[in-house]
């Protein structure tokens, strides 16, 4: 056996509280890898309810990699939720109209970029991720954060606004796991080192796969 099935909904047996997200999101500007998951208190919908201000005329997306855990309430805020802020008043006149349509001729709200959530990436209960933030590889996201730039390969982050604790290893050793990109591999690969890949052995783990 090679771990569970990627293109199952839910692969707990009997749990529906914890599915592999790509197999549960509707919408095409929402890309996540293989073997991510998404656990919530009371229903999985609820994720694609937690990505805000996320409207299709815009065109920004929310990139989450594999094998990422992410907790209830974790909230994505996009780039539909700005407003201008170097003008002398941030309130949105254009949208109601009425004589107020042409208030951004010429003007655009600003525009931070894509999410990016890299791979092995945990982020806690009721975290929110900023538009335009790019996540780390192996990563951390303490709960209640509220994240509003670059978050370093694995790195532990929390607070509001989030600030760095501590770096998960060393320079030299993240440099190595980051060389490794073991969630590249067929799962084949992965199943054979699954207990390297959860001990804390790099060596181990780079003498098994002959890096």
């Amino acid at each position: 056996m090679t771990g569970p099935d990627k293109e199952k909904d839910f692969p707990l047996e009997n749990y529906n509280k914890l599915c592999f997200l790509k197999n549960i999101v509707k919408n095409p500007n929402i890309i996540v890898g293989d073997y991510t998951y998404y656990d919530d208190f009371e229903n999985v919908e609820n994720f694609e309810k937690n990505v805000k201000y996320h409207f299709d005329f815009i065109g920004d997306k929310l990139i989450i990699g594999k094998f990422c855990m992410i907790a209830s309430d974790v909230k994505f805020i996009m780039n539909g939720a700005n407003h201008l802020t170097n003008s002398l008043t941030s309130y949105p006149f254009a949208i109601f109209g009425n004589g107020w349509e042409n208030a951004m001729n010429g003007k655009q709200y600003p525009q931070k970029g894509d999410i990016i959530i890299g791979n092995d990436v945990w982020i806690g209960y009721n975290a929110t991720i900023m538009a335009g933030v790019t996540v780390g590889d192996g990563a951390i996201i303490a709960t209640n954060s509220t994240v509003i730039k670059d978050v370093e390969p694995y790195s532990i982050v929390g607070g509001n606004p989030a600030v760095e604790i501590k770096k998960r290893f060393s320079s030299e050793e993240i440099e190595r796991l980051l060389k490794l990109k073991w969630w590249e591999w067929d799962i084949e690969k992965i199943t054979k080192n699954i207990q390297h890949l959860t001990g804390s052995n790099i060596g181990k783990l780079e003498e098994a796969t002959d890096i």
